[in-house]
């Protein structure tokens, strides 16, 4: 073997540990209650954590080939997260923080500034315009659960007396907010939010289980129900997913048959995941094991 063999086989090899030094490894510990992620600044994953709910000890985390690390802090209950215009984009109950690339943390907007009442918002997800983002609502959760904390039977009485008060709003990047979905049967207590692929709203209700879309500016379930759900998506092919919290799955949904498969199941609490269609994969936050999962969309 010649010098440049053996020079050539040592460059190979370093730049296949750098490469595989590069790669995360899913799953990946993150600390307690991560709700949600996104991908933000140098490519690098961001995810809300709400540790035990004390007031300001909720974290936005970092996920990068360097590990783990807390990003910024001094947040309630942060939840659904995006990446828009250069900065992050997080609720947290009744206000909306934006973070910069350097990790500082400002009210962008807050309870005072929405049209209505907000009581606890949740998903945010971006507009498809890049001209600003939609945020949910949940309305009032208190009523969803039993004294066990699972959700009543659709059938009960105590469903009934769910009220009616979740809403989709829009907010722009001035910080201008709109109601884009008002409140609805359909939609009691939504979760997740986002845009299929021709501009339409997607809404996860919570209570019900419905994967609402809108369709002539109308609420319509797709079939199944998904009870607990959280995270709502589509992909260029036009499947559509959903995650439920309470039953710890995620579901691929065909666009025409709209036969759902599951994707992942046995999960403790599935929460608002990222599609990250480029590899091929959903990152799921598994809120009360603390983790980040990799999914593959094929299942």
């Amino acid at each position: 073997m010649t010098i440049k063999q053996v020079v050539l086989i040592i460059a190979l090899t370093f730049a296949f540990i750098g490469q595989a030094q590069s790669e995360i490894a899913f799953p990946i510990e993150v600390g307690m209650k991560p709700e949600s992620i996104t991908k933000g600044f140098h490519d690098n994953y961001y995810v809300t954590v709400m540790n035990a709910k004390e007031p300001g000890d909720g974290e936005l985390v970092e996920i990068s080939k360097n590990g783990v690390k807390v990003f910024a802090k001094g947040f309630d209950e942060p939840k659904g997260i995006v990446y828009l215009n250069g900065n992050l984009y997080f609720s947290d109950v009744t206000r909306i923080w934006r973070v910069d690339k350097e990790g500082n943390a400002s009210i962008f907007v807050d309870k005072a500034d929405f049209p209505e009442t907000v009581l606890y918002l949740n998903d945010v997800s971006l507009d498809g315009k890049e001209n600003g983002m939609y945020v949910a609502d949940m309305g009032a959760t208190q009523y969803m659960r039993d004294a066990n904390n699972d959700l009543w039977p659709l059938d009960s009485e105590e469903a009934e007396k769910v009220p009616e008060l979740g809403r989709i709003y829009h907010v722009d990047l001035e910080g201008h907010i709109t109601i884009k979905q008002d409140t609805s049967p359909l939609m009691l207590n939504p979760n997740g939010v986002g845009v299929d692929n021709d501009g339409n709203i997607m809404v996860g209700a919570f209570f019900k289980g419905n994967f609402l879309v809108t369709k002539n500016g109308e609420l319509s379930p797709l079939k199944g129900e998904f009870r607990g759900a959280d995270a709502v998506e589509q992909d260029s092919k036009g499947n559509y997913y959903v995650s439920s919290w309470v039953h710890g799955k995620v579901w691929k949904i065909d666009p025409k048959t709209e036969t759902s498969t599951v994707l992942i199941e046995g999960l403790e609490s599935a929460a608002d995941f990222y599609l990250e269609e480029d590899k091929d994969r959903l990152l799921v936050p598994d809120m009360m094991a603390g983790k980040i999962y990799a999914v593959p969309l094929k299942n």
